[in-house]
């Protein structure tokens, strides 16, 4: 399997993300693209900033891809893209982008690499509101 990890400094592209996973073994290709929301437990939002320790969250996304080759082998290729900086309401921080054989083992590789993402790469965020700011790690 053929990995893109990226962890970017500028606006995230949807369009570089799918096409490095175009494949013409692929029958299937899912994207997922997290967007900043307006609204956080009932307060509106402002912007978020997003911080990383960038060398290990490159490794964690590594082990990602390589455990995703592992469990799902029909995957053929995975862009995984993450945003650092100040984003505005609507701009993308995350995009994952997976191209399978078949359309089901692309939806589960995409769903656990977003929710393995959040778990375990060291990746933080701070939400600003009207009344303050708050750091939240970008993992339960």
């Amino acid at each position: 399997m053929d990995s893109d990890i990226q962890i970017l400094d500028k606006r995230l592209s949807v369009k570089d993300c799918t096409t490095y996973v175009q494949d013409n073994g692929a029958g299937g290709h899912v994207i997922f693209i997290g967007t900043v929301r307006d609204l956080t437990k009932g307060k509106k939002v402002l912007k978020l900033n997003f911080e990383a320790y960038i060398p290990m969250a490159i490794k964690e996304m590594e082990k990602i891809c390589n455990r995703i080759s592992s469990q799902w082998p029909e995957i053929l290729k995975i862009s995984i893209h993450h945003r650092v900086g100040t984003l505005d309401i609507g701009e993308i921080p995350v995009i994952i982008a997976v191209s399978a054989a078949h359309r089901i083992k692309a939806f589960e590789a995409c769903q656990y690499a977003i929710d393995t993402l959040k778990e375990t790469v060291p990746i933080w965020k701070k939400e600003f509101f009207d009344d303050g700011e708050v750091w939240v790690a970008a993992h339960p």
